[in-house]
């Protein structure tokens, strides 16, 4: 019974901790489709490279654009996300240009080390 309570009490503040914690909507917009371009990708299927990069290009010129949250604004985040949207549109050129899979496993793995950047810069 004690061993409940404590996961009861872990949860809750992890669930407290998570909520206080302030959005960043283009981020999140940006990610939602990162998440479901990227992870095909590991298993070889680069269908959804070609079908989301002109998306991911525009979420990463409105991330650029948009108002950062002061708990976002760390050093380098801003630099982070400049190269995250050269680097999108650079995949969408990729795209345009009917780059092979290896092009585009390149880019996209790359893209998404850059995606981690940014998070890590905003989260520390």
């Amino acid at each position: 019974m004690k061993n409940i309570s404590i996961i009861i009490v872990l949860f809750l503040f992890t669930l407290t901790v998570n909520a206080q914690k302030p959005k960043w909507p283009k981020l999140e917009d940006y990610h939602s489709v990162m998440a479901k371009t990227f992870h095909p990708s590991e298993e070889g299927n680069y269908k959804p490279i070609v079908e989301n990069a002109g998306e991911l290009a525009m979420l990463a010129t409105a991330l650029k654009k948009s108002k950062i949250p002061a708990e976002y604004q760390k050093p380098g985040v801003k630099e982070s996300i400049s190269a995250l949207e050269k680097e999108s549109k650079a995949i969408a050129k990729l795209v345009k240009k009917k780059a092979n899979e290896e092009e585009l496993k390149k880019a996209i793995f790359a893209l998404h080390d850059r995606f981690h950047e940014v998070m890590e810069k905003c989260n520390h």
